[in-house]
């Protein structure tokens, strides 16, 4: 008995299987097949014949022949460079035809009379030409492709000997090696160039009882082999780019089974490919309807769905077109992006924006609350101003927004791109402010850097500069603001040559510089420079029907620094914050607003009149009469020491009726933060 190992478990192999096991001539030793799902390896293992899932475990075993069901001629070179030299493979196209062969072999024990028309029939249908010798030589079947190959008429062959037709035929030699000889090229007498196929036919005792070729006109099958390479390349790249996509991809046919899918469809959906190819389309839906299966009906593309899909329920958007080839429906093209990703990198892109906000100006007027007529207008000055290089000052009591309009004018104007650089002219020492803001010169004192250092106006430089409270500028450096401001120029400290700048200027204030001009605080030259764009920011208290909209901005801002979830504020809280003044304007709501969600209980979403703490209404700073008649002459000290007896009371005073704070505390007293810090310190409080 001729030993068989057949090779691929698909339709071709399982009806191969069938039918060599009705025959006594040839004994299955094994079958092979990547998949063990595969009809034809559940069919072997029926009937109780080994199977393996590498073709070449199966080549350990004494074979005699191997057929070859895959179609996949990789699989067949393969096959070929590693089987044992006196077994025989016989190629897909073949075994097809051999099982047609024995297929009308079955059909006629019954009825023998119809053999030659059904053998006729069956051979004539295949693609490929083929002749049959006997074991002397003569041609005894010559097929329909065979006459279209060659040229030749049926007719004038069968019964001829295969010499008479084809001198250098290579079926004699077959017969004598029992070899077979595989896409071998040959010439007829006509000069019709074949690509052949050689194989010796064995009977039950292993005689050799004749031979045959299939072949193919070389010109055709110089073309299938270009188109099958083609077709190869295409679709490896396209395999190449699904199964390296990040996109979950599913594909399926038009009847809506599943065909394809690629790892990041796994990942998102948690379905894998068995789970998945061969299945209806629905398969991996929870919750939604199949839109594969809608596209399929339609024939339209559908865009942007959202549904639930795979056993973990994973929220996605679904994209899905049909597949249409020459006008036909093939099936359809489903893309998949995961929710939590698209939210992921949404969240990602507003960290980041976030961070590059806060390294340069990090709000735009989109970020200044406020419908009120008192805002309306500070606005509109503020965005006329950004469109001028003109410099700008912000005046408003402190709290009301002046450095958020600062930000935002930088942001609107054509120097975005460049340096926003702040300075809080207050908070740096007397003695340093003038190096920080011009920068100084290698030596210029002890203890100056190597190389000197920029400045704050000289880093500014294309861009704006923005100075906070500008009002506490010692005179001497008024007077180089002055300098700066008319001639466009610094001079670094301990330097002699003038750097020439371009800097757009804005100031912010929270004093009356008219009555600081009055006492001689402030120069009167340096005001009009600065005066020339004057923008006053209204207080809360005078716009108080932006409350409503300002606390529920200043929620989501702390809702997203405390981690909470504060959905809004209820309109008796709002009219509760109305009945109070907001000495601390815009700064002061956000710390209430900030105290109440810290002390709110995790279930209470709303804030309510109950978390805002009860206002107590102050006199107004202005009238308040701190000024105390003097206690009289103090034996034993001086005037000096008299006086700074009474204005330390005074300051503490001050200090106790604003609770320690020293902004409001200065501001009551009339004077600026760095005279109280002076005060402070020669009194030694």
């Amino acid at each position: 008995m001729q030993k068989v190992m057949i090779v691929g478990g698909g339709v071709g192999g399982t009806t191969v299987l069938k039918l060599l096991s009705e025959s006594e001539v040839f004994s299955i030793v094994c079958m092979a097949d990547t998949n063990e799902s595969a009809e034809g390896m559940l069919a072997a293992k029926e009937r109780r014949i080994p199977t393996v899932t590498d073709w070449s475990m199966g080549l350990e075993r004494d074979l005699d022949i191997i057929f070859d069901t895959t179609g996949d001629p990789s699989v067949y070179k393969k096959i070929k460079r590693d089987m044992g030299e006196q077994t025989i493979l016989i190629p897909g196209s073949v075994a097809h035809i051999m099982t047609k062969l024995f297929e009308e072999k079955n059909r006629l024990i019954s009825k023998l009379e119809n053999t030659s028309a059904k053998m006729d029939l069956i051979l004539n249908t295949t693609s490929e030409g083929m002749v049959v010798i006997d074991h002397e030589g003569f041609i005894i079947m010559f097929n329909d492709s065979a006459e279209r190959a060659s040229d030749t008429k049926r007719e004038d062959v069968i019964g001829r000997h295969i010499k008479d037709f084809i001198p250098s035929t290579g079926l004699l030699r077959v017969m004598q090696t029992n070899q077979k000889e595989v896409n071998q090229e040959i010439t007829l007498s006509n000069g019709m160039e074949l690509i052949t196929t050689r194989i010796p036919l064995v009977n039950a005792d292993k005689e050799i009882i004749g031979a045959f070729s299939v072949f193919r006109n070389k010109t055709e099958a110089v073309q299938l082999a270009e188109q099958i390479t083609d077709l190869k390349e295409i679709q490896t790249m396209l395999q190449a780019i699904i199964q390296s996509s990040d996109e979950a991809i599913s594909v399926v046919d038009d009847q809506g089974r599943g065909l394809l899918i690629n790892p990041a469809y796994t990942r998102i959906t948690g379905l894998t490919k068995s789970q998945v190819i061969g299945k209806p389309a629905s398969i991996d839906i929870y919750e939604g309807e199949s839109m594969h299966m809608k596209v399929l009906q339609t024939k339209k593309p559908v865009r942007g769905v959202n549904m639930r899909v795979g056993p973990k329920h994973k929220e996605v958007i679904v994209n899905v077109a049909p597949i249409i080839v020459d006008g036909c429906l093939k099936g359809s093209v489903g893309v998949i992006h995961d929710v939590s990703e698209i939210q992921a990198l949404t969240h990602e892109l507003n960290r980041a924006r976030q961070i590059i906000r806060t390294l340069q100006a990090k709000y735009s007027f989109d970020d200044i609350i406020g419908a009120s007529e008192e805002m309306k207008l500070p606005i509109e000055q503020a965005k006329l101003s950004a469109r001028t290089p003109a410099t700008v000052l912000l005046r408003g009591e402190s709290g009301t927004g002046k450095e958020l309009f600062a930000h935002a004018i930088h942001n609107a104007s054509d120097r975005k791109f460049n340096k926003f650089v702040r300075v809080n002219c207050a908070a740096i020492s007397e003695s340093l402010l003038e190096s920080e803001l011009f920068g100084y010169d290698e030596g210029a004192f002890t203890g100056a850097s190597r190389g000197g250092k920029v400045g704050f106006f000289e880093e500014a430089n294309q861009g704006s500069i923005f100075l906070d409270e500008i009002g506490e500028l010692p005179a001497n450096i008024q007077a180089k603001l002055l300098r700066v401001l008319q001639e466009k120029e610094i001079i670094r400290v301990g330097g002699t040559k003038p750097i020439p700048i371009n800097v757009r200027v804005i100031a912010a204030t929270n004093i009356n510089l008219e009555q600081a001009i009055a006492n001689g605080s402030f120069r009167e030259d340096l005001y009009f420079r600065l005066n020339r764009m004057p923008i006053f920011i209204a207080p809360l208290r005078k716009r108080k029907e932006d409350l409503r909209e300002l606390a529920e901005h200043l929620i989501n801002k702390i809702n997203q620094e405390y981690g909470r979830s504060i959905e809004g504020i209820t309109a008796a809280a709002i009219h509760k914050m109305q009945m109070y003044n907001w000495p601390g304007n815009v700064r002061e709501l956000e710390n209430i607003l900030g105290r109440a969600i810290i002390f709110m209980k995790l279930n209470e979403t709303v804030i309510d009149i109950d978390h805002i703490p009860d206002f107590i209404e102050e006199i107004p700073l202005k009238q308040e009469k701190l000024l105390m008649k003097p206690s009289g002459y103090v034996s034993g000290k001086t005037l000096s020491e008299i006086i700074d007896q009474y204005e330390a009371e005074i300051i503490q005073q001050a200090f106790h009726t604003h609770k320690g704070n020293k902004t409001l505390t200065a501001k009551a007293l009339g004077i600026s933060v760095r005279n109280l810090y002076y005060k402070m310190d020669k009194l030694k409080l």
